[in-house]
């Protein structure tokens, strides 16, 4: 029996390795004697018709002859074995591998369909089947004392390191060493095996070989920085961003880079790589979710619902998917189209405790705090010692005015995490409703020490300080409260009651001035919006002349409101007035930036996504 081995190729290339052809065998399909019956003559013709066909890389016309072998002659062994390697040449595994089962069944002793086997089994993923027939094939090789070629040991070697033998990889790898110094592959594959035994300094040598060798191999760079961050020193980054840059048409290195970069918060540089990711595979539903999430934390949730959705398209069970597509629409205040794909994800997974907290979110969107109530029930049961829960559920019940129930749930947030400021501040509130006034100051004076720039809660603070007649931390909490919320005038006129039990009295009059003229404003914008919103309701009946009548009052009223100057710039261009509707224009843009820039802090419930975050939901809204 001529024994089928693998071709000697200077680049391992399992699709090559798995193609084990009987090209040097051309006489082994039949035994040729006056008795050969007529079916096996034809298969003979057809076997040699085969061969020719695979020496011109004819595939299809290889298959076809071999296909006609087997079922004339199903018990010879070489037609099975052939047609298995031609099956898996041409990407068809599962028949391929039917086919190099029964040729060992026949032949149990032909290596060479058992290598054509096992090959094709370490291409389909199925490492644990694949392992086995490695194993005996080696055996074989030191009986002989031939080892294996390095190109199968070193699909040998992954196989092992699938299954969880990393060591006796190691092993594989450490003798092919001595052959193998200056391949820059090799090295990169032995650091992968030191980091999955997280032997951070021997992968990290070996990495740093590999790019010696050859400084443009993308794995080794990516592979390093993982090996990087592990160690938490380095710049793990520049290596994930180095080796998207040295592949640039490599979507798995992309979206692997990508990954990382966004795993390690840095949004901002994993959006451009993702973005990549997805161009060079559109079909993949792990670069599209991946790149959706990123931009959610980047502030482009539409172009993340876009994605999202493509991905429940194409994935209608993906859980993480679905969670954070209804996260999605609820941030774009679209709670109500947002809830049912958060159900779905809790009907597929009814145990993620942050599906139902991200559905109880959308409910009290939608006013319907009862369900958000049961919704974070439910996920308290699955996670009773989870202070956000616990926080949200404290919220929700004072949502309903149930100060009773939702003063447990906030003392318990507070316990179970004691540096955030939202539930002392909550519970505080709730505690000045039941008139426990000591108790409300001590946790609104916590919360104000673990986030100062809370100008309600300085507010409050000084109304209950005023409660309990501590007149002095009174004022101060309230020139607090003044000072970050300048247009508010419930600050001042608490001070002047202040001011006037200290008998301050001009001071206690000036406040209520002050408090006064922002009443007044606040009317003046109120009756700015009306006016506004009559002067476009009569643009879009094209009555320019009356428009333009309204938006000026409404600029009379409140000269800030942006949209006014807008608005009255639209009518300006329609009269034919470039001139002054440029002016109005500039004016509104100008305020528009001024409100932009007084409003730049982030917001207390902003929250990140991550692709590879330990909860099915990658982030949470409040």
């Amino acid at each position: 029996m001529c024994l089928a081995l693998p071709m000697r190729s200077p680049l391992p290339n399992p699709k090559q390795l798995a193609f084990v052809a009987l090209l040097a065998c051309a006489d082994l399909s039949v035994t040729h004697s006056q008795q050969v019956s007529a079916a096996l003559r034809e298969a003979d013709a057809d076997y040699r018709a085969a061969l020719v066909a695979m020496r011109n890389n004819d595939m299809k016309t290889a298959e076809e002859k071999l296909e006609i072998v087997v079922r004339l002659a199903p018990q010879l062994e070489a037609g099975h074995s052939v047609l298995g390697q031609v099956l898996e040449r041409e990407g068809k595994l599962a028949p391929a591998i039917s086919e190099l089962k029964k040729a060992i069944a026949i032949q149990p002793s032909d290596d060479g369909a058992r290598l054509a086997l096992a090959m094709t089994y370490a291409q389909a993923g199925e490492d644990v089947n694949a392992l086995p027939l490695f194993s005996k094939l080696e055996e074989a090789a030191v009986a002989r004392k031939s080892p294996l070629i390095p190109q199968v040991r070193m699909v040998y070697i992954r196989v092992l390191a699938g299954t969880g033998h990393t060591d006796a990889a190691i092993r594989q790898m450490k003798a092919l060493a001595p052959a193998q110094a200056g391949n820059a592959e090799f090295h990169d594959s032995m650091g992968s095996l030191y980091a999955q035994e997280s032997n951070w300094p021997l992968a990290e040598q070996e990495f740093n070989r590999a790019i010696e060798i050859q400084p443009d191999l993308a794995a080794a760079h990516l592979h390093l920085g993982f090996v990087l961050q592990a160690e938490q020193r380095g710049d793990p980054a520049a290596e994930w961003i180095k080796a998207s840059d040295l592949s640039p048409s490599d979507a798995g290195v992309a979206l692997q880079a990508g990954k990382a970069l966004a795993n390690a918060g840095l949004d901002e540089q994993a959006e451009p790589i993702l973005e990549r990711a997805v161009q060079l595979n559109p079909e993949s539903s792990d670069a599209a979710l991946s790149l959706a999430l990123v931009l959610q934390n980047n502030g482009r949730v539409p172009a993340s619902v876009d994605l999202l959705k493509q991905v429940v398209k194409r994935d209608p069970q993906n859980r993480l998917a679905l969670v954070n597509l209804g996260l999605a629409l609820s941030q774009m205040h679209r709670a109500q189209d947002g809830i049912p794909y958060l159900q779905r994800a809790i009907a597929l997974e009814p145990t993620n405790p942050t599906a139902h907290q991200d559905l109880a979110a959308a409910y009290i969107q939608v006013d319907q705090v009862a369900h958000a109530i049961q919704e974070l029930q439910a996920a308290l049961k699955l996670a009773p010692n989870s202070a956000s829960m616990r926080y949200d559920l404290g919220v929700a019940y004072k949502l309903q005015d149930d100060a009773v129930d939702a003063i447990p749930q906030l003392e318990a947030a507070e316990k179970l995490d004691s540096t955030s400021y939202q539930a002392p501040y909550v519970l505080g509130l709730l505690y000045m409703q039941v008139a426990r006034n000591e108790e409300a100051a001590q946790q609104l004076a916590l919360s104000l020490k673990l986030h100062s720039q809370n100008g309600d809660g300085w507010s409050s603070l000084g109304s209950v300080y005023l409660r309990l007649n501590r007149l002095p931390e009174a004022e101060q909490a309230l020139r607090q409260a003044i000072q970050q919320l300048p247009a508010q005038a419930d600050p001042h006129l608490i001070l002047a009651t202040v001011l006037i039990k200290q008998g301050q009295t001009a001071e206690a009059v000036q406040e209520r001035k002050v408090a006064a003229d922002l009443m007044r404003a606040h009317m003046n914008l109120q009756r700015a919006e009306v006016a506004t919103n009559s002067g476009k309701s009569l643009l879009s009946e094209g009555k320019v002349d009356d428009a333009i009548v309204e938006f000026r009052n409404a600029i009379g009223f409140d000269p800030t409101f942006a949209e006014a100057h807008l608005r009255l710039a639209t009518a300006l261009d329609k009269q034919g007035k470039a001139a002054e509707a440029k002016k109005e224009r500039d004016t509104a843009l100008t305020l528009q930036q001024e409100h932009e820039d007084s409003n730049s802090a982030p917001s207390m419930d902003d929250k990140k996504c991550s692709p590879d975050s330990n909860h099915p939901a990658a982030c949470t809204g409040k």
